[in-house]
């Protein structure tokens, strides 16, 4: 069984086809999906999707390039969603410097929000990095991780910045740029230990090899497998066991089994 940790499965890429490709992420092997939100109403509608879909789980928040959706009322309504029986994390929340899409202010005061109502309610958080490592990492040792957990996802930094994130005892996930022919990705998975890697497509973007130009989708998680059990020079099932077996435990997926 694989658990893929990061999916965007209410966008419109999936209009179409979101029936079969659940159902064909099941038959590959993909049980269980968390359906990432990037703001109020994608919050709802992973919720709404994890209600009608057995293995579906729920993410809830504000991604920082909408991060000037975050105010008192909907930092509430936050706060009600996330009381919901699958909603297992909160994000994708972060930084992005990379698109000047919002002002850094207005998104390290969303970040820190969120970093809060995560410790309130207990969950974990689901970090997005875009050319923001140095700032991540200042904003989450200010605040404490003391309480928190998370995972740095689609990482794509290196090795010095991993090995941070882990010393502050974040998990870290790869996407379909693990298996681009130059990425240097590989280099920095090696160095990561088994039990802090996670699985993830961030579908439908960054398709993986051999399907890289095309639509991504969960099922795909299963070439991101193969390229961690290559580096890492292990079986393929001994990937799929302990990735399954930390995504189960940060998220609290051993609570929620829906086989």
């Amino acid at each position: 069984m694989l658990i893929e940790t990061h999916a965007h499965l209410y966008f419109e890429q999936f209009d179409e086809d979101r029936d079969e490709v659940i159902k064909g992420a099941s038959e590959a092997g993909v049980k269980k999906i968390i359906n990432i939100a990037v703001d109020l109403e994608t919050s709802t509608q992973c919720i709404e999707l994890a209600e009608k879909y057995e293995g579906l789980f729920a993410t809830i928040g504000i991604h920082p390039n909408d991060a000037t959706k975050l105010d008192s009322s909907s930092l509430g309504e936050l706060r009600e969603l996330s009381r919901h029986q699958k909603v297992v994390a909160i994000g994708e929340i972060g930084m992005d410097l990379h698109w000047d899409r919002c002002p850094v202010k207005v998104q390290e005061r969303a970040f820190r929000e969120q970093i809060w109502l995560a410790k309130e309610v207990g969950l974990p958080i689901i970090i997005h990095n875009r050319d923001a490592g140095r700032k991540i990492i200042h904003i989450l040792k200010s605040e404490g991780t003391e309480g928190l957990s998370g995972v740095f996802h689609c990482f794509s930094d290196d090795k010095k910045t991993a090995e941070e994130v882990m010393d502050l005892g974040f998990h870290i996930s790869f996407t379909g740029n693990l298996t681009f022919r130059k990425s240097r990705l590989p280099e920095v998975a090696e160095m990561v230990p088994l039990d802090k890697l996670l699985l993830e497509t961030d579908c439908p973007f960054l398709a993986p090899e051999p399907k890289r130009g095309r639509r991504n989708e969960p099922a795909h998680v299963i070439y991101i497998a193969q390229k961690l059990a290559e580096i890492k020079k292990v079986t393929f099932t001994k990937i799929t066991e302990i990735t399954t077996s930390n995504a189960k435990r940060l998220f609290g997926l051993g609570e929620r089994a829906m086989e």
